[in-house]
């Protein structure tokens, strides 16, 4: 990052969500952090490319040049789409933001308070309120740390987020610098909807330090027309456990003595996606995720530890969380 105050650009990745859509729109472009804002449409079918040219053109016709509207030439996916976006983007950070989510009006400007204080920060996240579709907040992320805001040094981030103690989130909470995205490759299709963006945090993690913010400055809409709502839990678990293998070849050596066997890893993740699926009622299917996992002691104090640090983010581990004035 240079010395100069960093800019920003909320990109909106959208298809056929004309509806939700607009509400996305508006919390970007109400920022009491002026920034732009590029919304790649991945070739929907409904009116969202005549209503995109209305409002480009209705905030031009006021000199107001943020909004920034890109069609492709045909439906390319959710990752593709975003890595256009990036393309465009003319701000050195990236702020994601899905079409059926929305920000915080201080969302931004409560980031480059972060950003300031932490120079070679390459990612930021914040915590974020789960809503329904008409905004009523319904829960929200957990804490991950002891302070209001603070950074991770970048040789502690995978082996946090291999044991769930570094978990950046969504999208819709998480800003990236610009060229270390560039320098990770992009999102990768073959991840589409399903950890495309776990896979893109841990690639740039390599590049630079990692920044948390404790505020709700997000809102993730939970129904049942988000995309990952459609894929099977046995397809969660298989992604899941490639994304884990990637986090864990790239632990530091500062960790690599304590790290457990990448094996007791994926029982684990079984351990967690059949409780899961229990818990949707789904039965047989937890039944054949849980298997062998459930004869495997390792596995299940890895899931235990990871239930006590979700029950008390604020345990003193050995993962630096070095904190950030002003918040």
């Amino acid at each position: 990052m240079s010395d100069q105050i960093p800019s920003f650009t909320v990109l909106i990745t959208t298809y056929n969500r004309l509806e939700l859509l607009d509400r996305a729109i508006n919390s970007a472009l109400l920022q009491t952090l002026p920034c732009e804002v590029v919304v790649v449409d991945d070739c929907s079918t409904d009116d969202t490319e005549s209503y995109m040219k209305r409002r480009v053109e209705t905030l031009r016709e006021k000199d107001d040049f943020r909004l920034i509207y890109h069609r492709n030439a045909s439906n390319q996916g959710h990752s593709k789409s975003v890595n256009v976006g990036v393309e465009i983007a003319r701000g050195d950070w990236i702020k994601f933001l899905d079409d059926d989510d929305y920000l915080a009006e201080d969302c931004l400007e409560t980031m480059l308070r972060a950003l300031v204080q932490c120079p070679n920060a390459v990612i930021c996240s914040v915590r974020s309120a789960n809503v329904d579709l008409e905004g009523q907040e319904q829960s929200y992320t957990q804490p991950s740390g002891p302070k209001p805001a603070f950074y991770i040094p970048q040789e502690d981030i995978h082996y946090g987020m291999l044991l769930e103690q570094v978990p950046f989130g969504t999208p819709v909470q998480v800003a990236v610098q610009r060229e270390a995205f560039l320098r990770s490759g992009g999102w990768k299709s073959s991840f589409d909807v399903n950890f495309d963006d776990i896979e893109s945090w841990a690639n740039i993690a390599q590049f630079g330090d990692a920044i948390f913010i404790q505020k709700c400055l997000a809102y993730r809409t939970t129904w049942q027309g988000a995309y990952n709502y459609r894929l099977s839990f046995q397809k969660r678990l298989e992604t899941h456990i490639l994304i884990k293998t990637k986090i864990y070849e790239l632990v530091s050596d500062r960790h690599r003595k304590k790290l457990p066997k990448l094996l007791s890893v994926n029982a684990y993740l079984q351990l967690y996606w059949g409780l899961i699926a229990f818990k949707r009622q789904r039965p047989f299917e937890a039944l054949n995720l849980l298997f062998p996992a459930l004869f495997s002691p390792t596995a299940w104090r890895l899931l235990r530890d990871v239930l006590a640090f979700r029950r008390h983010p604020y345990t003193t581990t050995d993962i630096r969380k070095i904190p950030l004035n002003d918040f």
